[in-house]
């Protein structure tokens, strides 16, 4: 096959003061054997002007420079609406891709009819090939919390398949123009964390499938933006967290995960804090918990 027998592929990023780290993507996304891709970088506020380096080393790239920190979905929304492609990979920057990532992806989407997401295996950069995301299990409606499967098991290519599964990654996610038109973009009142599941619902209520592509595999740093003991992801987890069931459950179980969060998670959270004296954190989480007095 020709390169332009192959459907398009846009592959939209975020870089947020992280041009090394998006620097490392754009050259695994070199070595890739797929041929038909467009990338657009959007640079979601940095406080310096280092991604200028990246249009002058990668001239191939799409980048934009939004001025303003829009979060995760408005960043992505940004890029999605400038992309060509027939089908759209939101990727993480602090991801790194392997050579022959991106045809199972898109070969999902042209053998399985109604296919609206599509994450491949996502391994730990760095960290002996363990695992990450190998499908998902749905969030639970009265907690709020999903399960990934594979978690921190080593990769021994054990979930070396292809299967339908309910949650896609949103640090490496593949859709298609068709989805996007019909279902629209990403919601952005949730700014970063939740964005992903509240979107692969929608896309799953219009009657698409969700596809966990084993055969395909990246590498993720997980956390580099925003840090893993960091206020602000205390913040946005909390609040989300609220929120995606706030927008996704109704009557009896919706009275149920409130009940849980409010009668059982929270308490637990704050005792978990206080104990650690972690007040930074604690008062994040309380104001993630308030967000929703006023809204």
């Amino acid at each position: 096959m020709k390169a332009t027998d192959y459907p398009l592929v846009s592959i939209v990023t975020i870089n947020f003061n992280q041009t090394s780290v998006t620097r490392d993507l754009l050259l695994s996304l070199q070595n890739i054997s797929y041929p038909s891709i467009e990338i657009i970088v959007v640079d979601n506020g940095s406080r310096d002007t280092s991604v200028q380096s990246l249009k002058q080393e990668f001239p191939e790239i799409n980048l934009i420079v939004t001025g303003k920190n829009l979060g995760f979905a408005g960043g992505n929304n940004v890029g999605l609406k400038e992309a060509k492609g027939e089908y759209l990979l939101l990727i993480n920057n602090d991801v790194e891709v392997t050579p022959g990532f991106l045809e199972p992806l898109v070969a999902i989407f042209q053998q399985e009819p109604n296919v609206g997401i599509a994450s491949p295996r996502i391994v730990y950069f760095d960290r002996d090939e363990l695992i990450q995301y190998a499908g998902a299990v749905s969030i639970n409606p009265y907690t709020g919390r999903g399960k990934k499967l594979g978690y921190l098991e080593t990769d021994t290519n054990q979930y070396n398949w292809v299967r339908e599964t309910e949650l896609g990654h949103g640090a490496c996610l593949l859709t298609s123009r068709k989805v996007m038109e019909e279902v629209g973009l990403l919601p952005e009142v949730y700014f970063l964390y939740y964005e992903e599941h509240d979107w692969t619902e929608q896309v799953k209520r219009a009657g698409y499938r969700v596809y966990y592509v084993g055969t395909s595999k990246v590498y993720h740093k997980e956390s580099i933006s925003v840090g893993k003991n960091n206020p602000i992801k205390t913040y946005y987890l909390v609040r989300n967290r609220l929120l995606y069931l706030k927008r996704n459950t109704k009557g009896l179980t919706q009275l149920s995960s409130m009940l849980f969060f409010f009668g059982l998670a929270m308490p637990k959270d704050i005792l978990k804090l206080l104990l650690r004296m972690d007040f930074p954190n604690l008062k994040s989480y309380i104001q993630g918990i308030s967000w929703h007095l006023n809204h």
